[in-house]
C-alpha cells in the first residue's frame, strides 16, 4: 500500500516536469497548430483546439488503468490515478481559476494564486510560439510570488 502511495504521488510531481516539457516542445514546437488557439483566439467556440492534449493524457491514464485491470502492471492504478489527478488540478488552475472557462475561484487572492497567475500571465505575453517563458502550471518559479 506504501508502494502505492508513493507511486501516485511521484507520478502526480512527474506529471508537472511533463506538462513544462510537452507544453514547451510539443505544444510551442511541432504540434503549435494545436496549440495556437490558446494564445490567441481564432474562433468562437468554447473548445479550443488545444483541448486535444487533455484528451492524450487522458487516454494515457486510462491505459495505465488497463495495464493494472488486466494484471499486466499491478502499479498501473497508481499511476493511471496520479496522472488523472494532475490532469484534474490542471483543469481547475488553468482552465477554471486562471482562464475562467467556469466562472468559480474568481475572488481567490492568496499568494499562490497571484503567483500562477503573474506566471501564466508572462507565458501569455506572447502571442505567438517563440519567447515565451513559463511553462509550468502548478509549480513556477518563486520570482512570480513576489511583488
Amino acid at each position: 500500500m506504501l508502494l502505492h502511495i508513493v507511486v501516485f504521488l511521484l507520478t502526480f510531481c512527474m506529471m508537472e516536469f511533463m506538462a513544462w516539457f510537452t507544453h514547451k516542445y510539443v505544444m510551442h514546437g511541432f504540434l503549435w497548430n494545436l496549440h495556437a488557439d490558446h494564445h490567441k483566439k481564432d474562433h468562437d467556440s468554447w473548445f479550443e483546439r488545444n483541448d486535444t492534449f487533455f484528451i492524450f493524457y487522458a487516454v494515457v491514464s486510462i491505459g495505465f488503468f488497463l495495464l493494472w485491470q488486466n494484471n499486466i502492471l499491478e502499479i498501473g492504478l497508481a499511476i493511471g490515478l496520479g496522472i488523472f489527478a494532475y490532469g484534474l488540478a490542471y483543469f481547475i488552475v488553468h482552465d477554471i481559476f486562471i482562464h475562467q472557462r467556469f466562472k468559480l475561484f474568481r475572488n481567490a487572492n492568496n499568494i499562490y494564486a497571484k503567483g500562477v497567475r503573474r506566471a501564466h500571465k508572462m507565458h501569455h505575453k506572447h502571442i505567438g510560439k517563440d519567447d515565451s517563458e513559463c511553462f509550468g502550471m502548478l509549480f513556477v518559479p518563486f520570482k512570480y510570488f513576489k511583488k
